[in-house]
C-alpha cells in the first residue's frame, strides 16, 4: 500500500475534486463517518457544510484546515467495498483522525485500486489537529501495521510494482481528448508551479512542456496581452497547440501573470543554493568525455537532470536549458555561467573528443619519456591534423621530455632509481 498525503487551499476544492469524479462514473462515494446522513443520501452541500461549521471554529487555520489523503494499492489485489472501508477506517483512527468527520471515495480511473479520502484538521473545540509530518511519522507507521493486518502487498522492496503504482499517483502527461482538459492541466500546474523554482515563462515552460502543457500570453495585438492575461494550453505529440486555451483568471489556484511574476522574483533566491551541484553534475559528466551532444545528454540524464535544447527552424542551437529534477530547479546555460552556454559546452564536448582521438591514434606522445620515434608518414599527418605546424617532431618529443620536471618529486626521484640501476 501507498499513502499520499496533501492539504488542498480549501475543503471545497478537495471534496469537488471527487465528486466531479462521481458525476462522471470515474468514482463512487462509499463511505461518511461521523456524518448525520449515510454517503448515498447526501449531497455536495450536506457533505461541504459539515466540514465548513468545523472550519469557522479556528479562524487562524485558514490555509491548513484541509486534508486529502489517497491510499493506493498493488493492482494484483482485489479489494471489494467492505475491505476498503475497514482499511480507510483503521488508517484514519491510527494518524489520529479517527473521531474526525471524513468521507471514502473509491475511484475507477486508474490500473490499480485506490480510495481517496477527504477530512478537516478541525477538530468540535476549535483546535487543529497537528499535521507536521503526518507522512513520515504516522501514516508510514499505520501503512506498515495495516499491510500486515490485513494482508496488503507490501510496499517496502518491492520494485516494479512499487514503481508502478508511484507512476500511477504521480501527475501524468496530459492527452488531449484522453481525459477532461481543465482537470488535467490544473493537477499539472498543481504539481509545477509552487514546487519548481524558475526565473521566466521560458524556464517554467521548460517544465511544462514535460506535460504536454505550455502557458503563453495569446498574440501580441489580442485583448488578452495587453490586459496582461495569460493562456495556459495543451500541446499534441508534435509539440503544437490543440484545443480552446484556458485562462489562467479561470484556474482554481488562479496561476496569472501577476503571481508568477511575483514567483520569478523569489526564485531568484530560491535556486542560487543549488546552482553548484548542477554544474558539478555537468562537469563530471562532461568528464566522461561524451562523444557528441546526445550522447552528453544521455548520460547527464542518468543524474536526473533534463536537458533541452532551444533551436530554431534550421535546426542551429542558440540556447540550453537544464531541469534538475533532484533539486526542481530551472537554469538556463548562461546563467550557470559562459562556460555553460550551448556554444561553450558543445565546443567543450568537441575539444575533449578530439583529444581523446588523438591520445588513441598516437598513444606514444602520451607516455612521459618515451622516445618513440614516428615515421614520416604519421609525422605529417599528425601535424596536419591536429594544426601543430610550428614544431617539428623532435620538439614534440622533447617537451614530453621536459614534463617530468612537472611531477610530483616522489614519482620523479622513484624513475631516476629505476634508471640508475638499469645502468649498473
Amino acid at each position: 500500500m501507498v499513502a499520499k498525503i496533501t492539504s488542498p487551499h480549501s475543503i471545497k476544492r478537495a471534496l469537488n475534486y471527487n465528486e466531479k469524479k462521481v458525476q462522471k462514473g470515474g468514482a463512487e462515494c462509499i463511505y461518511a463517518k461521523n456524518f448525520l446522513k449515510d454517503a448515498d443520501k447526501m449531497n455536495f452541500h450536506e457533505k461541504l457544510n459539515r466540514f465548513n461549521d468545523l472550519i469557522s471554529l479556528n479562524d487562524r487555520a485558514k490555509k491548513s484546515n484541509t486534508l486529502h489523503i489517497s491510499l493506493n494499492f498493488d493492482p494484483s489485489e482485489k479489494l471489494d467495498k467492505e475491505k476498503l472501508i475497514a482499511i480507510a477506517d483503521e488508517y484514519m483512527s491510527r494518524i489520529g483522525f479517527g473521531d474526525q468527520p471524513y468521507l471514502v471515495y473509491q475511484h475507477h480511473d486508474a490500473g490499480h485500486p485506490h480510495i481517496h479520502i477527504v477530512t478537516t484538521t478541525i477538530q468540535e473545540d476549535g483546535k487543529r489537529i497537528n499535521t507536521y509530518n503526518i507522512g513520515r511519522n504516522q501514516s508510514e507507521k499505520a501503512r506498515k501495521e495495516i499491510e500486515k493486518d490485513f494482508d496488503l502487498v507490501k510496499a517496502a522492496g518491492r520494485n516494479s510494482q512499487l514503481k508502478e503504482n508511484r507512476e500511477a499517483i504521480n501527475v501524468q502527461k496530459v492527452k488531449y481528448g484522453k481525459s477532461e482538459t481543465k482537470r488535467s492541466v490544473t493537477n499539472v500546474l498543481d504539481a509545477v508551479i509552487d514546487k519548481y523554482k524558475y526565473t521566466s515563462l521560458a524556464e517554467l515552460n521548460a517544465i511544462l512542456k514535460q506535460y504536454n502543457v505550455i502557458v503563453h500570453r495569446g498574440a501580441e495585438n489580442g485583448r488578452i496581452y495587453k490586459n496582461n492575461g495569460l493562456l495556459y494550453s495543451v500541446l499534441d505529440a508534435n509539440g503544437k497547440k490543440i484545443g480552446v486555451p484556458i485562462k489562467a483568471s479561470s484556474i482554481y489556484s488562479k496561476p496569472t501573470l501577476a503571481k508568477l511574476e511575483k514567483k520569478f522574483e523569489e526564485n531568484k533566491l530560491r535556486r542560487e543554493p543549488d546552482k553548484q551541484k548542477l554544474k558539478t553534475a555537468i562537469e563530471w559528466t562532461l568528464a566522461k568525455s561524451p562523444q557528441d551532444l546526445q550522447a552528453f545528454i544521455k548520460v547527464l540524464q542518468k543524474e536526473k537532470v533534463q536537458t533541452i535544447l532551444r533551436q530554431n527552424e534550421n535546426g542551429f542551437i542558440y540556447g540550453i536549458t537544464f531541469i534538475d529534477y533532484r533539486t526542481k530547479t530551472v537554469f538556463n546555460g548562461s546563467d550557470l555561467g559562459k562556460e555553460y552556454s550551448a556554444s561553450a559546452i558543445q565546443q567543450r564536448i568537441n575539444k575533449r573528443s578530439e583529444e581523446k582521438n588523438a591520445q588513441k591514434q598516437f598513444p606514444s606522445l602520451n607516455k612521459i619519456g618515451q622516445k618513440k620515434e614516428l615515421d614520416p608518414g604519421q609525422t605529417k599527418n599528425y601535424l596536419s591534423d591536429h594544426s601543430v605546424k610550428n614544431e617539428n617532431l623532435l620538439e614534440i618529443l622533447i617537451k614530453s621530455q621536459k614534463s617530468e620536471s612537472q611531477l610530483p618529486f616522489a614519482l620523479l626521484e622513484k624513475k631516476r632509481r629505476k634508471k640508475r640501476k638499469l645502468s649498473l
